[in-house]
């Protein structure tokens, strides 16, 4: 039995191993680091972000260290770091202090740890950030649904750490192998993609189905790379700002779309998107969590037919009940994703989805702090921010 076996997830991957080390130093705005250290972006409580420098660590049995050459920033750090930290420092009083950043990462295999043997120096990874604990007796882990553990260690989540660091530690099992002709900016991105690959599949998208997407914000238009690829006819998909829509119109030209209207009902939206859509939709794929944008899904979709709410919204929300009941509407969530990489991986080596466009922002890891602010500015006019190293 290796030293780790009786160890879980959480013990292994501890947030205060890093924030009570010697070597931990939160940088001041315009401090340089020190050559070759491991940084990383932190945030706290306070809504303040900061690079800091942290030890490099050692991988130990079954683990492999990663140098993370890719880090996208997702709508849920940002969502993270102004809403969710309030709420968890109650729980754990290091979050008075910083927080680790970061899951949509890829990278290149550094170190391997003892039995480490499916990878070796220089292999080129995508980093799945959720580790569930895999015990015989954690009913979501041994039917296949770990999204579901209940023990699960999501690097960048409170109170865990994420991956946006120069060197990162991960279990050598929830890694992934990258094909020659995927990058790491690609590799970052299937992390995003295994969120709308989870919702596709969820949702039973079927060849030829109507399908509207609610929200053209990175999930939204990976979701509609996925609706087009699965063969979804037509496609209509909202937002409020029309830059975003006429960015859709760049990945899919076929995409049809409505610019919501700040004042009108969810039933006045939805006429707007059936007389586009040509009648209701089969299929609502709602990629915002906004109570407003998941009643206009709901109003737009057939008899019988199914609202699917991706989007991550407020703890409660209203609906329209006795529509969705006199309609036969199935109102499904999803919970992040499970066994979607390989997938993922497979659709973008393979061509059937582009990701590339998405990426219209890149920064240095030096200046990642700079990458939060231009992702948070809807000004910015950005769709994906990345952070390189």
């Amino acid at each position: 039995m290796s030293p780790t076996a009786a160890i879980s997830q959480a013990e292994l991957y501890d947030p205060q191993k890093v924030l009570s080390d010697p070597q931990f130093k939160v940088l001041k705005e315009g401090e340089k680091p020190e050559p070759g250290v491991n940084l990383a972006v932190f945030y706290n409580a306070n809504k303040e972000i900061h690079l800091v420098q942290k030890p490099r660590p050692k991988p130990g049995p079954g683990q492999v260290l990663v140098h993370v050459c890719a880090t996208g920033i997702c709508g849920s750090d940002m969502w993270t770091m102004l809403l969710i930290l309030i709420y968890v420092k109650e729980r754990h009083s290091f979050l008075e202090t910083w927080c680790g950043s970061g899951h949509e990462s890829a990278g290149e295999v550094v170190e391997v740890g003892e039995g480490v043997s499916q990878w070796k120096l220089g292999d080129r990874v995508a980093i799945e950030a959720g580790v569930p604990c895999m015990k015989p007796l954690c009913d979501a882990c041994r039917t296949g649904r770990y999204n579901g553990c209940p023990d699960v260690v999501f690097f960048s989540t409170p109170p865990f750490h994420g991956t946006l660091t120069r060197w990162h530690l991960h279990p050598a099992q929830w890694l992934h192998k990258l094909p020659d002709n995927v990058s790491f900016e690609e590799g970052a991105l299937c992390e995003p993609l295994a969120v709308a690959l989870a919702g596709i599949e969820r949702a039973s998208l079927r060849l030829g189905d109507p399908v509207l997407i609610c929200g053209a914000g990175p999930i939204g238009l990976v979701s509609l790379l996925c609706a087009r690829a699965a063969g979804a006819e037509p496609i209509v998909i909202t937002d409020l700002v029309q830059s975003r829509l006429d960015f859709a119109k760049t990945l899919v030209p076929g995409v049809r779309t409505v610019l919501i209207e700040r004042g009108k009902s969810a039933k006045e939206q939805a006429a707007v998107i059936k007389e586009v859509a040509g009648g209701p939709v089969n299929l609502a794929l709602e990629c915002t969590g906004v109570e407003s944008s998941i009643n206009t899904g709901i109003f737009s979709v057939k008899f019988g037919g199914k609202a699917f709410v991706i989007g991550v919204g407020k703890n409660e929300l209203s609906f329209p009940f006795m529509h969705l009941s006199a309609n036969e509407i199935d109102l499904q969530f999803q919970y992040r994703y499970c066994n979607q990489y390989p997938k993922a991986i497979r659709l973008v080596a393979g061509g059937l989805i582009n990701l590339k466009p998405l990426v219209t922002h890149r920064f240095s890891l030096e200046d990642g702090p700079s990458a939060f602010h231009v992702a948070a500015d809807p000004s910015q006019g950005a769709i994906k921010v990345q952070i390189l190293d």
